[in-house]
């Protein structure tokens, strides 16, 4: 149970902003638990995020969507924002594999990283917006950072890094496939409730076979920015097949 609790502070402490004045031990343990603790630290996020929405119900929807992607970021500290940037200095740059590598680790951020992060947080500012305009069920605001964040995990788990050092390496040596399953447990409760829950998660498994695939591919392995790009990607994957379903479907899923 101590372990269990540290672990969850320490998920806190990493993937948020949110003041956690402990010092956690980095024991083997702990980062299991911190890990599995991942989804809960999305649905933190998401409960945060659906509260501001239900108290700005009166507020122009525009400033709304602008209100909660800047609480979004504030709330993650940007963190995986900067896994994003690298990627796309790395593969615009158009350089060998060793090339690539030096471009991510350069704490510098190009054309491409900037670009990239314009898309990124512009997509989903709009996505965000057409959402909230749709007046769609506030669960989805819970559960897209939470999946999002399931997604790194498994994705951390289940793919080689390309060197043995690191932070993910790190990471990596205290974890198995037990971890990402346990990390589902908060999910697998809620979906009970919303049925719909289990066609993201599957959506989301697909997201993360690509990434693990195109990161085999074009880095021989990942690091901690692909894990982090891999939860930004997730996150707006999720947000585009739900705003897809609202725009096209005629009848609510089941759950909804």
């Amino acid at each position: 149970m101590r372990n269990m609790l540290f672990g969850l502070l320490l998920a806190l402490q990493f993937l948020t902003r949110i003041p956690v004045p402990i010092a956690c031990p980095w024991t083997p343990d702990t980062r299991r638990w911190a890990v599995r603790a991942y989804p809960l630290v999305g649905l933190l996020i998401g409960s945060v995020l659906a509260l501001v929405a239900i108290a700005m119900q009166n507020v122009p929807t525009p400033i709304t969507a602008l209100v909660l992607l800047s609480l979004w970021v504030a709330l993650s500290g940007g963190l995986h924002l900067d896994g994003v940037m690298d990627i796309a200095d790395a593969l615009g740059s158009n350089q060998p594999l060793v090339r690539r590598w030096e471009i991510m680790k350069d704490p510098q951020i190009g054309s491409f990283g900037i670009l990239a992060l314009l898309f990124l947080l512009a997509w989903k500012g709009v996505l965000l917006w057409a959402m909230l305009t749709y007046q769609a069920p506030l669960w989805w605001l819970l559960i897209v950072p939470a999946l999002g964040r399931w997604g790194g995990v498994a994705l951390l788990v289940l793919t080689p890094c390309a060197q043995q050092k690191g932070l993910a390496w790190s990471w990596q040596q205290s974890l198995s496939g037990q971890d990402v399953a346990l990390a589902l447990v908060p999910l697998a409760l809620i979906a009970l409730l919303a049925p719909v829950l289990v066609l993201m998660w599957l959506t989301v498994i697909v997201f993360v076979v690509l990434m693990r695939w195109l990161m085999l591919r074009l880095f021989n392995g990942i690091n901690g920015d692909m894990v982090g790009a891999t939860i930004e990607g997730g996150e707006l994957w999720l947000l585009i097949l739900l705003w897809s379903w609202w725009q096209f479907a005629t009848v609510s899923p089941l759950g909804i």
